[in-house]
């Protein structure tokens, strides 16, 4: 099967058993991929692309480095994967528009999610359509078209991040980044038959991400298969100094490794809406599916628990209805002021229903928000998750712009309250119409469950015999029983000379059960010197209050009784300090005294100690 990529899954899996038999096929791939993407007829679905000269730059980078490493996947663990980011997500050389092209910014870097992605070795393609500043639920309030339902152009795709959703489902990508703040990374997964993986908000940093309400939004994940997006939330999650909304996550929660524990363990209560509060707005076949997935919840390990639902349903009126509205003035308001023509007309009456607002009106909907999550932390002693339809029903574009307003206010009945209430969830393919839509079910739990929401969302999906995406290849199985296994949280350490992949000292870390979580460049103001010393060579890494240079270095991940017996091999003048990597988070790290440099030659502009060693070659060690 080597170098033939006609008809290929792009899920992980299947891309990495290729890439893993013949890393040379990356190339072979991203010719056939070049093909599709210039085939595919949605000219709405992207915003802006990645020009393909620096995509094949950045894959042949990527080969050298994976072939040098003697790390392979280890280092670069999502080696080769193609994906897309939602254009409200900064990247460097391309405009940010949040779909408003007068709006339009470029920055000067990359946010954290996608520099964290790109050094696990993702190759980014471009950036999708979305609606407006994301608000919106429909994935029709952009200026630059509305995204084709690869299902039956008809239908809306579901927004607001209505093109990553479907880049994913369209086997354009293999995973793709939107954002959530309402239901905008779930509603459009449940319209395209994939999964989307909404996080605490503040696993993964906001950082170069322009906000809808900022308090509330978080980065979400478009995947085929709940496995696949666990594992991008793995290497792109951390907390982050650039983001004060950022969070630590606590042990044993995302922490957790997508593994599966015995069958026996595997049991699980869900709960579900009550019928008082159980709506389909009149679409029977909903209703009928819903009831299916429940059956199937139940026979992959699950007891159906009926639980009050008025606490969620009150929640859900809040942001719509309550001062967070007001929030996306915050964002945008400025400009809104300034350029009302800009703007779309739905999105213009959205922000101008939140001017009535007032501060009192702010403190007296936060008050009644920690009085709903107290009633739904109680309800959450009784179940594990909570099961309902990822949205009521699905409706045409005709009737959406009769009625863009209220209908997107019924498409968030089940979505609207998850961020308010501090909850992550999984929205998941669970059935297909008789006109061949899909229909999806989400999972929710509290903050930092993320792990066993994907892991029994697997084995639900697995059970469905559905195909991923719009393409005919199967849902793949699960192996075994799908509640991960918790591990404690583990500490971060950067290396940067003879504990690299490859080098001397490498077992050092390896023998303690370290794993690499990825290859990164510091802040610019360190210094990199060559020490010299009887029979060895070394590098000792300063850290400067002006000046210096960016030094790239790994990043691995130990349990804390590790790091400590590692810290113990420290010899002087090497020290474990704090270094700060260019993404902004601030780790455990090699570093030098200062009156250990000496004599010492300074190589910061090699950018990093293997750089150095290429060019002094082996007769200079």
């Amino acid at each position: 099967m080597t170098g033939d990529f006609n008809g290929a899954s792009l899920d992980m899996r299947a891309l990495q058993f290729r890439f893993a038999a013949d890393p040379a096929d990356l190339f072979r791939f991203l010719d056939f991929l070049k093909k599709k993407l210039d085939d595919h007829l949605d000219s709405a679905l992207w915003i802006s692309r990645v020009p393909w000269e620096t995509v094949l730059a950045k894959a042949t980078g990527l080969e050298n480095a994976f072939k040098g490493s003697h790390g392979g996947f280890h280092r670069f663990p999502l080696f080769g994967l193609p994906f897309a980011v939602k254009d409200n997500i900064d990247v460097e050389g391309l405009d940010t528009t949040a779909a408003c092209p007068a709006f339009a910014y470029r920055p000067e870097s990359s946010s954290s999610a996608v520099l964290r992605l790109e050094a696990a070795g993702a190759i980014l393609i471009g950036k999708t359509n979305m609606d407006q500043f994301a608000t919106g639920l429909t994935g029709c309030r952009s200026p630059y078209g509305i995204v084709r339902n690869p299902f039956n152009a008809r239908y809306i795709p579901g927004g607001s991040s209505s093109g990553s959703a479907v880049a994913v489902a369209s086997g354009l990508v293999s995973f793709a980044l939107g954002t959530d703040t309402a239901g905008s990374g779930r509603v459009p997964a449940g319209f395209n038959n994939v999964v989307g993986l909404k996080p605490t908000r503040g696993v993964i940093s906001a950082h170069g991400v322009f906000p809808a309400c900022r308090s509330l939004d978080c980065v979400s994940v478009f995947a085929s298969t709940c496995e696949d997006a666990f594992k991008v939330l793995e290497y792109c999650r951390g907390a982050d100094p650039l983001d004060s909304f950022s969070r630590r996550v606590p042990a044993g929660s995302v922490e957790a490794s997508f593994t599966f524990a015995p069958a026996e363990q595997g049991r699980f209560l869900f709960g579900v809406p009550d019928s008082g509060h159980l709506e389909f707005f009149g679409d029977g076949e909903s209703a009928a599916l819903f009831r299916e997935a429940e059956e199937r919840m139940q026979a992959v390990g699950g007891t159906r628990v009926e639980i009050p639902f008025g606490p969620f349903a009150e929640a859900a009126k809040l942001l719509y209805q309550g001062p967070w509205l007001a929030e996306r003035q915050v964002a945008f308001g400025g400009f809104l002021d300034q350029n009302p023509g800009e703007v779309l007309p739905v999105i213009r009456e959205v922000m101008v229903g939140s001017s009535s607002q007032t501060a009192a009106d702010g403190f007296r909907a936060y008050y009644r928000l920690r009085e709903l999550r107290a009633q739904a932390a109680v309800l959450f002693e009784s179940m594990d998750f909570l099961l309902t339809p990822t949205t009521p029903t699905h409706y045409t574009r005709e009737e959406v712009e009769a009625d863009p307003v209220g209908l997107n206010s019924r498409l968030g009945h089940y979505t609207n309250f998850v961020n308010l209430m501090d909850l992550c969830a999984v929205a998941i393919p669970s059935g297909r119409k008789g006109n061949g839509l899909p229909f999806g079910v989400t999972i929710m739990a509290p903050a930092f469950k993320e792990g066993l929401l994907s892991s029994v969302g697997a084995r639900f999906h697995a059970a469905t015999g559905l195909t991923l995406g719009s393409s005919a290849h199967p849902v793949p199985s699960v192996p075994g029983a799908a509640l991960p296994v918790s591990e404690p949280p583990l500490s971060r350490l950067a290396v940067a000379g003879l504990h690299l992949t490859g080098q001397p000292l490498n077992g050092q870390l390896t023998e303690l059960g370290a794993r690499l979580a990825g290859t990164f460049k510091t802040m610019p103001k360190y210094r990199l010197f060559a020490l010299e010393r009887p029979g060895r060579i070394f590098p000792g890494l300063i850290r400067q209050t002006e000046g210096g240079g960016a030094v790239e270095l790994e990043v691995w991940e130990m349990s804390p009784a590790s790091l400590g017996a590692f810290m113990d091999k420290v010899m002087e003048p090497l020290c474990i300090g704090t270094v700060e990597l260019e993404t902004g988070e601030k780790v455990k790290g090699f570093l030098c005294e200062p009156s250990g440099i000496g004599e010492a030659v300074e190589i910061t502009s090699f950018g990093g100690w293997r750089a150095y060693l290429e060019r002094r070659g082996p007769s200079g060690v």
